[in-house]
């Protein structure tokens, strides 16, 4: 194949936004980007007139809106990354952590996959962990400067040899050269988020049909799909990261369990799986401890294995509490021991928390209209103890369980 990271193409003038990143990559550019590593925003009108003094007013602009995108970034790639990357305001909101992208990474490696395809690439994050985990890419975005700024990336990361950036249609691209193919469809409009799947930039349809042509392939979408919406070819991996779902992702092909659903945990990489959704779980009342699943747990429909793990049941047949009368511990829930379940009542709630002294209240909810920040600012709180108070339903009747988390 040939390769296309030779050189960054000229920024036409008609082009300012193109214009303004190639400013930034020159030696002038990427000397004041270095300076404004650490500064703050609060005192961007005057560091703005300082280096105006000295610099382009325009070059000025492009440099500060990068280094706002690279605190931003942070977050996601990582200081060390983040701080030699450029992005996009659009690449900084969809691309994909970069823990979540070496997760992704890892299982096509360990497969043997050796190349990907990485359709709509955006600034390439995911192309980026595909290259260290030895892989080569093909990183496709149809907008021009999304595509100049993932070969900067590439580049930046010392991984142009792993990673060819074309500007293109992705519709239009020969993907069979390839082990793999990935595709990121982009999931936001003009409006915000996107949530009909066949609204998405190529549609989830398009997406399927490519990758069903492929040896492997992964989808990225978002977490909140429908389970309707997946085809039976797919095998379905929630991911979450610290206990906040980032992603799913649909594979497909060798090595994958169509029709099987999993909950990944990041960064311990503990998975749950299942071939199919188990039955509906048993309901009851609410016994000594609580479980409350990660949020993967619950978006890939298996909470059922948990409570079949742990010999417990649902507090309520719509809510996602486990319960059960002996301790349980595993990765994928949060326990508790729950020492009072009362009716909903505010007051009721304000008087026991003032008996016992508590300072710190911890309010989960599920099933409950009620806003934690709201609540707590009524409790009036003081003391020295802490609490959680769940705010759920319970065989449909709207009810507070007090607690502590276990160990």
């Amino acid at each position: 194949m040939d390769r296309v990271n030779a050189s960054t193409p000229a920024a036409p003038s008609d082009d300012p936004a193109r214009a303004a990143f190639a400013a930034l990559r020159t030696p002038e550019g990427e000397q004041l980007l270095a300076g404004l590593r650490d500064h703050d925003p609060a005192d961007e009108l005057a560091t703005a007139t300082r280096l105006r003094r000295t610099h382009p007013a325009e070059l000025v602009s492009a440099a500060l809106g990068q280094a706002r995108l690279r605190q931003r970034a942070v977050a996601k790639f990582g200081a060390e990354d983040a701080y030699r990357m450029y992005f996009t305001p659009n690449g900084v909101e969809q691309a994909t952590r970069t823990s979540v992208a070496a997760h992704r990474a890892a299982r096509f490696a360990g497969l043997g996959v050796r190349s990907v395809a990485d359709l709509c690439c955006g600034i390439g994050g995911d192309a980026i962990a595909l290259a260290r985990a030895g892989i080569s890419v093909l990183a496709v975005d149809r907008d021009p400067l999304t595509a100049e700024v993932a070969r900067a990336n590439a580049e930046a990361l010392g991984l142009a040899g792993l990673v060819e950036v074309r500007c293109a249609d992705v519709t239009e691209i020969d993907t069979a050269p390839y082990d793999a193919v990935f595709v990121d469809p982009a999931r936001r409009g003009g409006r915000g988020r996107i949530f009909d799947p066949e609204a998405y930039s190529p549609p989830l349809s398009w997406a399927t049909a490519a990758a069903l042509k492929a040896p492997r392939a992964a989808l990225k979408i978002a977490p909140g799909i429908p389970h309707e919406a997946i085809g039976p070819e797919a095998e379905a991996e929630w991911i979450s990261d610290g206990g906040d779902v980032k992603e799913a992702v649909l594979w497909y092909g060798e090595g994958f369990a169509p029709g099987a659903f999993r909950a990944t945990l990041l960064p311990s990489g503990a998975t749950l799986t299942a071939p199919a959704p188990p039955p509906a779980p048993p309901v009851g009342p609410v016994g000594r401890y609580l479980y409350e699943p990660d949020g993967a747990v619950i978006r890939a429909h298996l909470v059922a294995d948990i409570v079949e793990r742990c010999g417990g049941r649902l507090v309520d047949e719509t809510i996602a509490y486990v319960t059960s009368d002996e301790p349980y511990s595993s990765p994928y829930v949060s326990g508790y021991e729950i020492t009072d379940q009362l009716p909903f009542n505010m007051k009721r709630l304000k008087a026991l928390l003032r008996q016992r002294e508590v300072g710190v209240l911890t309010v989960k909810k599920r099933g409950s209209a009620v806003e934690p920040e709201e609540l707590r600012r009524r409790m009036k709180l003081a003391g020295p103890n802490a609490v959680t108070v769940f705010l759920t339903r319970v065989a449909g009747a709207p009810t507070m369980l007090l607690g502590h988390p276990l160990g």
